[in-house]
């Protein structure tokens, strides 16, 4: 399969240029660390390891696990996003012991896990974002509204501390995550919408912006899957995903005047009428949870889902490149496309293959097979460099320019997604395993959840 080609040669190139780095430089065939992750390496390998595995790369995913054994350390020293260490650190070590049950990537996983347990002390509860792996020093991000929060970062741990609890048999992460749980179901939702910034130290909002894309996007992912992951029994996410639902289709989804249909940004009641990459997952997302909506909600739930990754199949469609765009638009007579400059890149995300992989196994409509496959060919086509996978600075151009950074996120989750679409449903069933928001696949617990999913 094309997709596992592609793997091979993401990893191979990785593997000869950057191995240990975080992630591969393909155009200058070097590493780079990047201070997103404290001091922690090889990003790329962690990330990997399961894509490695399901897709039967087994003399990589081997090369792999022997770098985690052998060289991934975790006594560092530096200044780590809790947020993307949980989701690719701890997410992909947890999904490597689930698929292969090999102790190195449980006991990793443990003793990262527990690194992390000291950003959650502050007086709510609610964890900084940015946590010194070495000290134990937690702060919040200089850039973030006055020292808050955010809520796709604090919003973004419940899948992966429930399984550290389950295999650690210490309460204690379950604890943390539930409480966060405890703080928002119990601040004002201005109606009834979460907005980005909540301080840790008050535990109010800081300020009243909303977005399905980056800053909030995964927090609602997490509550259904929540739901999902408990074998359907944590009846708490669940409430809480259909009224946050409820709430962004009453205010935040439109149609344009060309009939697309999107999710608008909401700055203290203001809309701003654009569109991120990354909220492109809610097709995949909507369609997840309409399958189990109330009477008669099904059908509008599995349209809604549609028109949304039918919107962001748009925005590849209309581009030069057939790649979609960091962000687009519908203000103006242009829809579905960036219109800065400062918006026109792809980084090799992974939202839009996402919700075709999804729609897919929800609906079997050949069209979003024939999508993912546009999006492959445009892939090999713009993004294939000699040494790699390259993102690019302008999807409105067929000459483009590239950023010489292959994601570690291409290698968990474009390529997984893809390969997945073009899969078997019963590979990575969807009624056995949830996908943490790094595609990092987590399986239900169809026994009983030690960690009850209401902790006192």
């Amino acid at each position: 399969m094309k997709m596992r080609k592609m793997m091979k040669f993401a990893w191979d190139n990785y593997k000869q240029y950057a191995l240990g780095k975080n992630e591969l430089r393909p155009l200058t065939k070097n590493g780079h660390i990047g201070n997103m992750f404290g001091g922690l390496r090889g990003a790329t390998v962690v990330d990997a390891l399961d894509t490695l595995y399901i897709m039967e790369l087994e003399e990589e995913f081997q090369e792999a696990k022997k770098w985690v054994e052998k060289s991934f350390d975790l006594n560092v020293n530096g200044e780590a996003s809790l947020f993307e260490v949980n989701i690719r650190y701890i997410g992909g070590l947890l999904a490597a012991y689930y698929l292969t049950g090999e102790e190195v990537f449980k006991s990793k996983a443990l003793e990262l896990g527990e690194k992390l347990l000291p950003a959650f002390n502050t007086p709510t509860g609610i964890p900084r974002g940015v946590i010194n792996l070495g000290s134990g020093m937690s702060w919040s991000w200089g850039w973030a509204s006055a020292g808050s929060s955010i809520l796709a970062e604090f919003g973004t741990l419940h899948l992966e501390f429930l399984h550290l609890s389950e295999l650690s048999g210490n309460p204690v992460f379950a604890e943390k995550v539930m409480n966060i749980r405890k703080v928002l179901n119990r601040v004002e939702k201005p109606q009834g919408l979460y907005p980005n910034f909540l301080s840790p130290v008050t535990g109010n909002w800081v300020q009243h912006h909303v977005s399905i894309g980056g800053l909030g996007d995964s927090f609602y992912e997490y509550l259904i899957k929540s739901w999902l992951m408990s074998d359907k029994k944590d009846s708490e996410a669940k409430k809480m995903y259909d009224d946050a639902l409820e709430a962004i289709e009453k205010h935040l989804v439109k149609k344009s005047a060309g009939g697309l249909t999107y999710i608008a940004e909401w700055r203290g009641g203001i809309l701003d009428h654009k569109m991120g990459h990354l909220a492109c997952f809610s097709g995949g997302m909507i369609a997840l949870g309409a399958e189990h909506a109330g009477e008669g909600r099904k059908r509008h739930y599995m349209d809604l889902a549609a028109e949304i990754t039918n919107t962001c199949h748009e925005s590849y469609a209309r581009s030069d490149t057939k790649l979609g765009p960091e962000a687009f638009r519908f203000d103006t007579g242009t829809e579905a496309m960036a219109t800065r400059l400062s918006e026109r890149y792809y980084i090799l995300r992974p939202e839009v293959v996402e919700s075709y992989m999804y729609m897919w196994r929800l609906t079997h409509d050949p069209k979003y097979r024939q999508w993912g496959w546009e999006a492959v060919k445009a892939l090999e086509k713009h993004c294939r460099v000699e040494a790699g996978f390259s993102g690019i600075r302008d999807v409105y151009t067929t000459t483009p320019t590239h950023d010489n950074m292959q994601q570690s996120f291409f290698l968990a989750e474009t390529l997984k997604y893809l390969y997945l679409l073009f899969c078997e449903d019963d590979v990575l069933s969807l009624d056995d395993w949830v996908f943490n928001t790094e595609a990092h696949p987590l399986p239900v617990n169809h026994t009983n959840f030690k960690a009850k999913a209401s902790v006192q």
